[in-house]
């Protein structure tokens, strides 16, 4: 399991918010959901759930300025990993979410080696 955590995966879409139309919405939770899961086949054979208390990270790049609340996005990824990382999101004991919009000067401080 080291080599699964932290587990990182990029998603090149648009996320959708959880007020956004049902099957909108269900799409984007099946693609996050096979993202995490190629990511998981990827690092390890077979992977097990467990209920350890876990931290999630989401940086969102909007290719415009972000229209809605970033806090709106988070539930839908969260629900979409529910067995696939975790058993229940409930597991999830902290959320740091963050957008980078175009135009404002940023930069990452040491990435982690996969994505760097």
């Amino acid at each position: 399991m080291d080599d699964l955590f932290p587990l990182e995966f990029i998603i090149a879409e648009t996320p959708r918010s959880i007020q956004a139309k049902p099957k909108s919405v269900q799409r984007w939770k099946a693609l996050v959901s096979a993202a995490a899961q190629s990511r998981i086949a990827e690092a390890v054979e077979l992977p097990w759930l467990d209920e350890r208390p876990l931290a999630m990270s989401v940086y969102y790049f909007p290719p415009a300025p972000m229209d809605g609340d970033i806090d709106n996005i988070i539930k839908p990824i969260m629900d979409a990993l529910v067995r696939v990382v975790y058993l229940d999101d409930r597991a999830v004991e902290r959320v740091v979410a963050q957008k980078f919009e175009p135009g404002l000067d940023w930069s990452f401080q040491q990435p982690s080696p996969s994505y760097s």
